[in-house]
């Protein structure tokens, strides 16, 4: 059994993740850690072979470093922060990092499609949606395609509320558009990824790694 905390535990992302895991086979829920649930992430480290962080920009980087320094694994959800620092520290001996922009596998398909678009289309940009509490701005999920294409590709965000995350990649050329475009209705779409890097993040290779697709293709 994989023994999992998740930080940010009472938000709509948290909740969604103390579910799948409390739904798991594999895993056991060992701990929630959130302000709102008057829990610190120092609470919940010892007893977790690896943490689910969906908190804020501004802790995500604290977190995954304290998880580190405490020789437990760290999944992360949270966009918009730096994770430059975390390459920083090197390989650690006991734990690993895992990053991705989108858990979605419709996400990661875009994503991949996109790129490959990209190459055979003369111009791209995108066009990402989310709830209007979403953060940062544009999503991690449109930073990574527009870094994963070709040229230039700019980025336009919408928050608005009743969405919950959609992007579109528009693609044109002489006569001719195409576009592809992804849609996750409700926060359980993340789930199946979520746990995917839960029970790999301890085989990993390489730390930090960022993007899902390393653990699908």
């Amino acid at each position: 059994m994989i023994s999992v905390a998740v930080a940010g535990a009472a938000g709509r992302m948290g909740q969604a993740v103390v579910a799948a895991v409390e739904g798991a086979d594999d895993m056991q829920l060992t701990g929630r850690a959130d302000p709102a649930l008057g829990t610190t992430l120092a609470d919940v480290l010892a007893d977790a072979d690896v943490v689910v962080d969906f908190t804020r920009p501004d802790t995500a980087l604290a977190n995954a470093l304290q998880c580190v320094a405490a020789g437990v694994h760290v999944v992360i959800g949270t966009t918009g922060f730096d994770i430059e620092p975390l390459r920083e520290i090197g390989p650690h001996p006991h734990a690993n990092v895992f990053v991705a922009p989108n858990f979605a596998i419709s996400a990661v398909l875009m994503m991949r499609f996109a790129a490959e678009a990209s190459r055979h289309m003369a111009k791209a940009e995108i066009i990402e949606l989310h709830h209007d509490g979403k953060i940062d701005a544009p999503s991690g999920t449109a930073a990574r395609t527009a870094a994963l294409m070709e040229g230039d590709v700019p980025i336009h965000s919408v928050r608005l509320p009743g969405l919950v995350a959609h992007q579109e990649v528009i693609l044109g050329d002489v006569a001719q558009s195409l576009t592809i475009r992804q849609d996750s209705y409700a926060r359980e779409s993340f789930m199946p990824g979520v746990l995917l890097a839960v029970r790999r993040v301890g085989e990993l290779d390489e730390s930090p790694l960022v993007g899902l697709e390393h653990l699908l293709f």
